[in-house]
């Protein structure tokens, strides 16, 4: 965080496969951390009528910069498992097999020539056009016989 610094920053929330579920934009001077309750917040449950099933993410990985005793907190009342590396206990490291996974979703979303640099002047815009590639990221994912670009 750098209190002086100018432009916006992305949040993702994907699956286990990368894909984007929620997305979110922010002040480059603003921490990463405040951006983890409205994405959990915002993440919508699946729900299956027929059968009475909820599904609500069940463990969420992080890196170090999420690593604030309330929001774990507030994750375990919410019932989310939390592997979150710890400040001056653990090596960022130990989340490389996990981290790569949204390392390739920011760099599918940043593919778009659109978000790769901040053309909009307005954040709604620039938030519907994340919202436009992470839709076009899942659909590509879904289609056999599409590539991502």
């Amino acid at each position: 965080m750098d209190r002086g610094k100018a432009g916006s920053k992305m949040h993702v929330l994907s699956d286990g496969h990368g894909l984007p579920l929620v997305v979110g934009i922010s002040a480059a001077n603003t921490h990463d951390s405040l951006g983890l309750k409205p994405m959990v917040a915002g993440l919508q449950t699946r729900h299956d009528p027929d059968r009475g099933w909820h599904y609500k993410p069940r463990k969420l990985h992080a890196d170090k910069a999420y690593d604030i005793p309330e929001l774990r907190k507030w994750l375990r009342g919410k019932r989310i498992a939390v592997r979150i590396a710890r400040k001056g206990i653990e090596s960022s490291e130990r989340l490389g097999r996990r981290r790569w996974v949204i390392e390739r979703t920011m760099s599918w979303l940043t593919g778009y020539r659109r978000l790769n640099h901040r053309y909009e002047r307005h954040p709604r815009n620039h938030l519907a056009f994340l919202g436009l590639a992470a839709a076009l990221c899942c659909y590509s994912s879904a289609s056999p016989h599409r590539t991502r670009s």
